[in-house]
């Protein structure tokens, strides 16, 4: 059985069949969640489920399950998944991989005609990308009771459509309660969205952790004035004050490495004209690394620079967390069924704590989980020029088959 292997020349097909449904003019998808491309890629793998002799369940917030029975039925499945929505720029491979990936597991135990005690399934979860709907990682934090379905029905796009509204429209709003699916384990395959495989020269990234996240947004108060007029050292700038700031969050995250992160991503300056002093300044920080401590850590060396500026400068800077991912450290036993299997098929790997979300971090709080990564093209995600070469995939694929068979165990 070591010797068994994938055919990657079907599943890169598959992965470019879907591409088609979205396509855009510089080879990425556009494909949001539950508009009508969305019910087009999700029939487009029901039905290849379908054909795979696969049954298929659809709970009330979309979530699809396709199952492949095990010898014990009564034994909860283990379960490989990932998401098939898009950013309004996306890729090929982000989510669609750890798909149909899943679905190549079971399509290569069928061909082989292997049979497996625990059943199989393959899961897409509803709206993983947050960029038509808020929450992110919607469908399955509904899944493990994250937030409630009644708060998923209610979100709206920006045209005012609601969840609710739009899973009936599409015909996935099913009748199973979220939640009410046991897993026995879990498995996610995934483009790393980052550069350290490729920088490295690995195949095979094994994912021991996710790292944690504390988004805050910070205003920073002074006053306007004309900027030819008034002294240096009467001025209460505060896109000055506000930079300062922004420096810190770069050198906390420098002073916890490997994992630390600190990131000023989002801009808003009052009154923004050339020759005006700004009045007032609105940044997001976005803090993170790979376990509880080191996070705290890093959101209390902030606050006390914040403190510190506030006395110094006698200018208002209000904080507000508003938004908190913990860390979540994977199952030992799936990390190593990833591990044991990479290191049966000799692809060469490392290590890589993931830096994004994935609904691997939901299902992780119902049942043993674990991720395997592959490179992607100069770490490029979320983007149309998002590519990973068809080899990488397959060996990542070869990686998912066989920890899926060390929990599901071949009869």
């Amino acid at each position: 059985m070591s010797d068994m292997r994938i055919n990657g020349d079907r599943l890169w097909a598959a992965l470019m069949e879907l591409a088609q449904i979205g396509a855009t003019p510089k080879g990425g998808v556009k494909r949001l969640a539950l508009t009508d491309l969305d019910k087009q890629g999700r029939d487009l793998v029901v039905g290849w489920g379908r054909e795979a002799g696969m049954s298929v369940t659809v709970d009330q917030i979309g979530n699809v399950f396709m199952r492949r029975d095990g010898t014990n039925n009564a034994l909860p499945p283990v379960m490989t998944g990932s998401h098939i929505d898009t950013q309004p720029t996306g890729g090929k491979f982000d989510g669609n991989y750890g798909v149909l990936a899943g679905l190549e597991v079971v399509r290569t135990l069928n061909d082989l005609k292997i049979k497996t005690e625990a059943p199989i399934e393959v899961a897409f979860w509803t709206n993983e990308e947050g960029s038509r709907f808020v929450p992110v990682m919607m469908g399955s934090g509904v899944f493990c009771g994250a937030f409630s379905l009644e708060t998923a029905y209610a979100a709206k796009d920006t045209e005012g459509k609601t969840v609710g509204e739009e899973l009936a429209r599409i015909g996935y709003k099913g009748d199973q309660v979220p939640g009410d699916h046991p897993i026995g384990a879990y498995f996610e395959t995934h483009i790393e969205q980052g550069p350290v495989l490729e920088d490295a020269d690995k195949v095979i990234g094994v994912v021991p952790a996710v790292m944690g996240l504390s988004w805050y947004d910070c205003v920073v108060s002074g006053m306007e004035a004309h900027a030819g007029p008034t002294p240096m050292g009467l001025r209460k700038d505060a896109l000055q004050v506000s930079t300062k700031i922004m420096q810190e969050v770069v050198a906390i995250a420098n002073r916890y490495p490997p994992y630390g992160r600190g990131t000023v991503g989002m801009v808003q300056v009052f009154p923004n004209s050339r020759n005006v002093i700004p009045g007032e300044v609105k940044f997001s920080i976005d803090l993170r690394n790979v376990n509880d401590e080191l996070l705290n850590t890093m959101h209390e060396e902030m606050l006390a620079f914040i403190d510190k500026t506030r006395s110094e400068t006698g200018l208002k800077i209000s904080i507000e967390r508003v938004s908190y991912y913990p860390p979540c450290p994977f199952h030992p036993e799936c990390v190593d069924a990833v591990r044991n299997a990479t290191a049966k098929l000799g692809y060469s790997t490392m290590d890589v704590v993931s830096g994004a979300g994935h609904d691997a971090i939901y299902a992780a709080r119902l049942a043993p989980a674990g991720m395997i990564f592959v490179p992607c093209k100069d770490g490029i995600s979320h983007n149309e020029i998002e590519d990973a070469k068809s080899e990488h995939l397959e060996a990542g694929c070869n990686v998912l088959l066989h920890a899926m068979l060390e929990r599901a165990r071949i009869v």
